[in-house]
């Protein structure tokens, strides 16, 4: 255990020395078998690998350095022992990748599906901290990475891909998506970006959270958007739409954040340091809320996106 590790794993509660000059920065998320994943399709080291990869994902959107890490597991009856064991190793490994301390949990057995629900606990300096609502008209809007990778990865698992067929750069970004940790700090360290969002369910949906955060609009250029050719050849075999995964689909954790005209050089300096980390243009923020995507001479609104109770 590191040395701000006061009290660990054994006791009743953890404690920890908060990091000097630092703000914690704290979330949540649970992930729950037959709705944020399927067992028959994911094996178990992926399940806890994403069920720390999406709270270090919403970290990495802070601009937060993350340091530690909750985790409660709910399981059934007929989860076998081994299952167990790859499940933690799984979320082990990536907490290993970027340095975060298990600093306790919690077991129960549940006669539902199995649940993982993981609290992570990050650090940022005050100035440093970005959010959802610091776009203005003007800004320029990006995203790290390519877009529809991790839904295409899905359906490809869901539709029994053969081999030589199956998207296998798309469904390890679905099986085990990669959290934008030094990507987002870079942001926030060189003070580049003005406002930022992780994109767990698709563009769309980060888009018109972060607007609405901002109280801005968006215009998004279609053709810009990031696809990977991978994602538009299997997508094009399949008679499918890459734009609609990118727009639609979710489990990408690729960053989305907005940059001032005058600070574009504050943002070479973080595509430097990112280096072959493929950062793109995507739109511009504009006055007041309308949210429309451009396709050459073709402007229609950016849809609903993706919703967790509709």
């Amino acid at each position: 255990m590191p040395g701000w590790v006061v009290v660990g794993p054994g006791d009743d509660a953890a404690v920890v020395e908060r990091a000097r000059g630092a703000m914690d920065v704290l979330t949540t998320d649970a992930c729950v078998d037959g709705v944020h994943f399927e067992s028959r399709l994911v094996p178990a080291g992926a399940i806890g690998h994403r069920a720390l990869a999406v709270n270090l994902s919403d970290l990495a959107a802070m601009g937060a350095d993350p340091r530690a890490a909750l985790l409660s597991l709910a399981l059934p009856d007929p989860l076998a022992v081994e299952d167990f064991d790859a499940l933690v190793d799984g979320l082990l490994r990536l907490a290993r990748t970027h340095g975060v301390t298990l600093i306790g949990g919690n077991i129960t057995r549940t006669p539902g599906p199995l649940t993982i629900d993981v609290t992570a606990v990050g650090s940022v300096r005050p100035r440093r901290v970005l959010t959802r609502a610091g776009a203005r008209p003007g800004d320029d809007l990006y995203v790290t990475g390519t877009l529809g990778d991790a839904a295409t990865g899905l359906k490809a698992l869901r539709a029994g891909d053969a081999p030589g067929a199956a998207p296998l750069g798309a469904i390890e970004r679905y099986l085990r998506p990669v959290p934008r940790v030094r990507a987002g700090r870079l942001l926030g360290g060189h003070r580049a970006a003005s406002s930022c969002i992780d994109l767990s369910d698709g563009l769309a949906d980060g888009v018109r959270q972060l607007a609405e955060a901002s109280s801005v609009g968006v215009a998004l250029d279609g053709p810009a958007i990031p696809i990977a050719r991978e994602v538009r050849d299997w997508h094009a075999r399949a008679g499918s739409d890459a734009a609609d995964a990118a727009l639609n689909g979710g489990d990408d954790y690729e960053l989305l954040f907005t940059v001032r005209p005058a600070h574009r050089g504050r943002l070479r300096a973080v595509r430097t340091a990112l280096g072959d980390l493929p950062v793109t243009r995507v739109g511009r923020v504009t006055r007041g809320r309308d949210l429309i995507i451009a396709d050459g001479a073709v402007t229609r609104e950016v849809g609903a996106g993706f919703e967790h109770f509709r």
